[in-house]
């Protein structure tokens, strides 16, 4: 079993790779575990404090790594193939959850991770996860998310995002490319993986800015049309791409509620069971 730390001196494997990760709170033998994945370009450190208030917020216990590519984490090989969303959902979220012994989860993604998240929890049947909060999911491509990307490649080439990446990867290069190169490649043009959306069976909570440059409403109402079970939506205004931190209080008020009423939910199946 991993270390529950917040600054733990080992490192979690998984399907080959050595990552990085943080732990806050309690441990899962003491309360449910909110399970982060990150960005496109994130990483353990680019949650900045979020981790910490939303255990705090929410009494959970909160768990975050970095995807292979990613922070202090292992290295990939170059390209990414087109599905690697769908590889890291299927490869790597339940042996993550496995090394911490996670029992009660709920699966909190933004952007790329909020894709992983939504793909897991429609394609596994894991009992382990209670609920999903996407904060700017995306299931196809819009044209305004790729000229987003597309301007981003070039302050990547021409201004400081390669420095600024620098400060948050060990390899800034393949975090970026791993994630730019594929989204603006023919070949994903077609990526679309709505589909999941059909399969999910827990709660859902979305969460998107209503100015965010890299996915329109679109995607929200994705979720509206094919969801099945509860859906909560929260869309802040004036907020971009980063709600979590553009919009913090909102989420943490809105991610509070929505885990609580989780929470109480399942005391009281067990309470009458």
């Amino acid at each position: 079993m991993m270390a529950w730390e917040e600054n733990p001196e080992t490192r979690v494997v998984v399907a080959g790779k050595s990552l990085e990760y943080a732990c806050f709170g309690p441990p899962p033998a003491q309360a449910p575990t909110l399970v982060l994945l990150h960005e496109g370009l994130g990483s353990v450190g680019l949650w900045r404090g979020f981790p910490r208030a939303l255990s705090e917020a929410t009494g959970m216990g909160v768990l975050a790594w970095s995807r292979a590519g990613y922070g202090r984490s292992d290295s990939i090989s170059l390209p990414r193939p087109v599905d690697y969303m769908t590889r890291e959902a299927m490869e790597c979220t339940g042996p993550v959850l496995d090394a911490f012994g996670v029992q009660r989860a709920v699966l909190l993604g933004h952007s790329d991770g909020a894709t992983i998240a939504a793909v897991y929890a429609g394609s596994v049947s894991d009992m382990r996860v209670r609920g999903l909060i996407l904060l700017a999911p995306h299931f196809f491509v819009e044209d305004t998310g790729l000229e987003a990307i597309r301007q981003a490649g070039e302050a990547f080439a021409e201004g400081n995002l390669r420095d600024r990446l620098a400060r948050h990867h060990d390899d800034p290069e393949a975090a970026f490319r791993g994630w730019h190169d594929v989204w603006v490649s023919p070949a994903f043009r077609d990526w679309d993986v709505a589909d999941c959306i059909d399969h999910l069976r827990i709660p859902v909570l979305a969460i998107q800015g209503a100015d965010d440059p890299y996915c329109s409403l679109a995607q929200i109402r994705e979720l509206e049309t094919r969801m099945y079970a509860p859906l909560e939506t929260l869309i802040p205004e004036g907020c971009g791409h980063a709600p979590h931190l553009e919009a913090t209080e909102d989420c943490l008020a809105g991610i509070s509620d929505f885990c609580g009423r989780l929470n109480r939910l399942e005391a009281s199946d067990v309470a009458t069971g």
